[in-house]
């Protein structure tokens, strides 16, 4: 049974829980062990065809010429399907929700951009008629070069990946290279940090290797209707991809799923539903598209590489001051859901730790490589991988037992997060606090007295410091645009674009407009730079007990900060803010 730590925020959550940590048979089990589960796979229909693709062997190439007349004519060949037989070929997953542009065609037009990529589609009585078939397609290429290096795409000159984005480089609201995170004032940090530590992380693409293959099955019905059994792990994004792309009205299509044989996050790409719906409807026949075992392997969407460089300033004491985090990740050739898992992880630094100065740059690269997909907590998996060894680095190098440097470092309640929004529900000190004691792992009496409840938002922990800008008002890395000096954002404020002015709830819906509006001090471009003032680190919420303390540090004291302005609550509740548009919303 799973042990429920009710004595832990016994007044934050009701753990009166009916499914939670009791033995509750799930309702799918009793077919999975016996056998009896229908999977797509399952599902046999009189007169089914089926459907194989030819794929580039290429990582880059211009196609020269497509011949398939010897494969039209082959035994058993129904149709060849080529680019122009797609009503609308070109596609991205988030298109269904208006972000990004579509980049990725079903099959290949003029060029290919990796090994595997779709070209050609053949449809045959059999498996065994197909694939004899595609070995009769003649292609002609033109080999190009290739990028396969995330930091290499991204410089000038790169052989361009994706003409969608000839700069090799996902477009954020069709302006911005890559997501941005700035609080405080990272390199005035790092100039009065006793130590600054940088390494580098580098992750390798993951293949999902579910033990049921990707593929689908779709079959005409009555009145122009098409029934599809799909392994699909998001079945309505699958539906809403393949009326598009078939440019058939969603009810049309009748997807049955919900039974997927492994997916863990390789299964939203709609892969063979397209194709599959639109061989039945060219056919007028059931057909059937499954990606084989090599198929799976090679060209299944993997959980995509992710490049990591993390910098930190460290006190002798053992409290980060500042954290610096530049990641790449490694989109493929084409977008999927790495535009997704950038925004992710930029919502997930730095990571559990209060820290008073934080920057991060995370990019979306294009290159040569099959394009890369949702695995398994995808934008969040590597980054925390990487911020846990870099704690573990930076434990040993302030001399600090690894549990007690976290549980120093540690996010407490009413603590301001570098997105300008208060911590709460916090638990990493009582988390750190019971996996120490489950093995064994000594620490402190005075670490096992910490909490998550105590010390948090106290002073500089809960205000928002200044942070520096450039001369046209924007956040960002002046060394990397032509502009003039920096300046800084007082403390307790934020900027937003006038395009991106939130709006307030209550005008639209007959209620009355808030008596008070967040106001957003207008860009101020300064002659010279502004003098840096001299930096004061925090006190510590609590001294760690090593063999030898380290002198204490005392800092001058700071002039106080202005409060923010809080906007007035409507009656609905909270405004929220959406990370992926920029927009407010209930």
């Amino acid at each position: 049974m799973l042990e429920l730590r009710k004595d832990l925020f016994a007044d934050e959550r009701d753990d009166n829980l009916n499914v939670v940590g009791k033995g509750i048979q799930r309702q799918d089990m009793p077919g999975h062990v016996t056998g009896l589960t229908r999977y797509f796979d399952d599902h046999a229909f009189d007169g089914m065809l089926h459907l194989k693709v030819v794929r580039s062997p290429h990582a880059s190439a211009r196609i020269r010429s497509i011949d398939v007349a010897a494969a039209a004519r082959a035994p058993g060949v129904k149709r060849v399907l080529r680019a122009a037989d797609v009503p609308v070929n070109k596609n991205t997953l988030l298109s269904l929700i208006n972000f990004g542009k579509d980049d990725e065609p079903s099959l290949a037009v003029d060029k290919v951009h990796y090994v595997g990529e779709p070209v050609v589609a053949i449809i045959a009585e059999s498996e065994a008629q197909a694939l004899a078939a595609k070995a009769l397609v003649r292609i002609d290429y033109e080999p190009m070069p290739a990028v396969f290096d995330v930091e290499e795409a991204l410089k000038p000159g790169a052989p361009v990946v994706n003409e969608t984005y000839p700069a090799n480089y996902f477009e954020y609201h069709e302006r911005f290279d890559h997501q941005k995170l700035r609080f405080g004032d990272v390199e005035r940090a790092f100039g009065s940090a006793d130590m600054v530590l940088e390494h580098r992380y580098q992750m390798s693409p993951i293949e999902h290797a579910p033990t049921e293959t990707n593929g689908s099955i779709a079959a005409p019905e009555q009145n122009g209707r098409f029934v599809v059994h799909s392994c699909a792990q998001g079945l309505f994004f699958a539906l809403g991809t393949t009326a598009k792309i078939v440019a058939v009205e969603s009810n049309r299509l009748h997807f049955i799923g919900g039974t997927v044989g492994g997916g863990f996050g390789g299964k939203v790409d709609s892969l063979t539903e397209p194709l599959a719906v639109l061989g039945a409807m060219v056919t007028g026949r059931p057909v059937r598209f499954v990606l084989d075992r090599e198929e799976e392997m090679l060209y299944g969407s993997p959980r995509g590489a992710e490049r990591i460089y993390i910098k930190d300033g460290l006190m002798r004491d053992g409290r980060i001051v500042a954290r610096q985090i530049r990641s790449y990740f490694d989109a493929g050739a084409y977008t999927r859901l790495s535009s997704y898992a950038a925004i992710k992880c930029t919502a997930h630094l730095p990571g559990p730790y209060w820290i008073p100065n934080v920057a991060s740059d995370v990019h979306v690269a294009y290159t040569n490589r099959c394009p890369s997909t949702a695995m398994r907590g995808f934008g969040i998996t590597a980054v925390d991988f990487a911020l846990e060894v870099q704690m573990d680095r930076l434990a040993e190098a302030a001399a600090m037992d690894p549990m007690e440097f976290r549980i120093l470092n540690a996010y407490r309640d009413g603590d301001m997060k570098p997105h300008r929004r208060k911590a709460s529900n916090t638990a990493l000190i009582e988390c750190v606090q019971v996996a120490a004691g489950k093995a064994n792992w000594p620490i402190s009496e005075q670490g096992k007295r910490q909490s998550s409840l105590t010390g948090g938002g106290d002073g500089e922990r809960g205000q928002i410091p200044a942070t520096v800008l450039d001369a046209r008002g924007q956040i960002g890395r002046p060394d990397t645009r032509q502009s003039g000096p920096t300046q800084t954002l007082p403390a307790g404020t934020s900027r937003i674009a006038p395009s991106k002015q939130p709006v307030m709830e209550g005008a639209r819906d007959g209620r009355a407009t808030p008596t008070q509006v967040p106001r957003y001090e207008a860009a101020r471009p300064t002659a010279q730079p502004l003098a840096p003032a001299a930096y004061a680190p925090p006190p510590s919420p609590y001294q760690p007990v090593a063999g030898q303390q380290p002198p204490p540090y005392q800092p001058p004291p700071a002039p106080p900060s202005p409060a923010p302005s809080t906007p007035t609550q409507t009656q609905h509740g909270a405004v929220r803010f959406s990370s992926v548009f920029g927009t407010r919303r209930r």
